[in-house]
């Protein structure tokens, strides 16, 4: 931790899998801040990796690969560039910034990305995909999850195939010390990254954990999971422009500019 920078003396709960915390946790400690490390997912291989293997070798029949998540994009392209390179005539389209730099790690680029709204929606909403009928997508993901994505291609006369590349879990965690911490005002702020992320938090924390989070500023990475933090009754949530580590680290400086 770096004493007097702009986040000094601000503690924040970073819930993201174990494997995706330590970009966000180093920005937010360079800052003087103190990142309390606490995961609210697991991330597995899929149940079954048939489908996935079957996708990476026909790849090359699909005109647009869509990654939902950065997830997803790390856990399917373990699978296709272990036995191919990428065909050329097969675009990919990503929901997120974040999804769109781990791509950039695998030396490949988006074709489409939204430039605000980081979602279905937004991903929806740009003209490349006004007019698809005929045209054939995979859409890789974890386990479950929306369907709206490809309800509305499919609705737009597109041909969509969706992957499970990944499943999610709840891990199991003690969470007295973390309570601990909380009651003693060492939390200032939370960063949640998706709705599931927020259900397992609050399962995890149990009925006192609750109580604390409902007296915290929850930092969310999307508009809807804004929406859907305001109607649990969560009254201060804050929203990053994005789910990178850089946008949640803005996210927090300027509101703890505001404060002072």
């Amino acid at each position: 931790m770096s004493a007097g920078g702009p986040l000094d003396g601000l503690g924040v709960l970073v819930t993201r899998p174990a494997a995706q915390a330590d970009g966000l946790c180093q920005l937010i400690e360079q800052r003087g801040g103190t990142a309390y490390r606490f995961p609210v997912l697991e991330i597995l291989p899929p149940a079954d990796a048939a489908p996935l293997h079957a996708a990476a070798g026909r790849l090359h029949d699909y005109d647009w690969a869509v990654f939902v998540s950065a997830n997803a994009v790390e856990r399917a392209l373990e699978v296709i560039l272990d036995g191919r390179v990428w065909p050329r005539g097969t675009r990919i389209a990503v929901i997120g910034r974040s999804s769109a730099q781990s791509l950039e790690r695998y030396r490949l680029q988006a074709d489409l990305c939204p430039g605000e709204r980081m979602d279905s929606e937004g991903l929806l909403a740009l003209p490349a995909l006004e007019r698809v009928e005929g045209v054939r997508f995979v859409i890789f993901r974890g386990q479950g999850g929306r369907t709206h994505l490809a309800d509305s291609l499919r609705a737009r006369g597109a041909r969509v195939d969706y992957v499970e590349a990944y499943r999610r879990a709840r891990p199991r965690a003690d969470a007295a010390p973390l309570l601990a911490r909380w009651r003693v005002g060492d939390i200032h702020v939370a960063v949640v990254n998706s709705a599931e992320s927020l259900h397992n938090l609050v399962a995890m924390l149990g009925p006192q954990g609750g109580a604390l989070m409902r007296r915290t500023p929850l930092l969310v990475v999307s508009e809807r999971l804004l929406g859907l933090v305001r109607e649990q009754g969560f009254s201060r949530p804050l929203l990053a422009a994005n789910a990178t580590d850089s946008a949640v680290v803005d996210a927090l400086l300027a509101w703890r500019a505001g404060r002072g």
